[in-house]
């Protein structure tokens, strides 16, 4: 009698952390799949859109759970561990480039060229507002920009983000509320309402 093969597809994130720790490579191919897009957007976003450093953290943060998957704890949700885990990985990252403060920050402002086919003006303002953004999550201290991402552009709820962060849900919307009314008053430029 044959085996039946785990369908990975629709294992739970913790049943293919499970099936990871007995050894299982399909099962981290799957988990790969799923967050390693995910993650290297956050990665981007945290780290002043430095791709091969983000992509440099995503390697590093699949490496840890594939040399030591029990260092999750089964009792938690995979996505709100693997955010924690990513959230301290550009913790240090920032402690790292507050020593070399005198360096380059590294930001690549290259855009891509634009092709005929496409709208220029809407891609030109789209670009201006794209770098508008990224310069004001930048000048958001640490704590407020990590609360907006985590909210806005990775989509945790705001349970999720208390337990990425460690504090308590008041706080986290304290921190959503500053970050949010800091980004609309600095991008109203882009809003067609406050322009007319």
């Amino acid at each position: 009698m044959q085996l039946q093969k785990p369908q990975y597809k629709s294992m739970s994130d913790e049943g293919l952390m499970r099936s990871i720790s007995n050894g299982d490579k399909r099962a981290f191919d799957e988990l790969y799949a799923r967050y390693s897009g995910p993650l290297l957007g956050y990665f981007m976003r945290m780290l002043w859109r430095d791709r091969e450093k983000s992509e440099d953290f995503v390697h590093d943060l699949f490496a840890k759970i594939i040399r030591k998957p029990d260092y999750f704890d089964m009792e938690r949700s995979f996505k709100t561990w693997v955010y924690s885990v990513a959230n301290n990985m550009c913790k240090n990252e920032y402690k790292k480039q507050e020593v070399r403060k005198g360096m380059s920050n590294g930001l690549d402002n290259h855009y891509t060229l634009f092709d005929d086919s496409v709208n220029v003006i809407g891609e030109v303002q789209d670009a201006f507002f794209k770098e508008a953004f990224e310069e004001s999550m930048k000048k958001l201290d640490d704590k407020h920009r990590e609360a907006f991402a985590l909210r806005h552009i990775e989509g945790l709820s705001i349970k999720e983000i208390a337990e990425v962060l460690e504090i308590n849900e008041g706080t986290i919307k304290s921190r959503l509320f500053y970050a949010t009314k800091y980004l609309a008053e600095h991008l109203k430029i882009f809003n067609p309402i406050d322009n007319r």
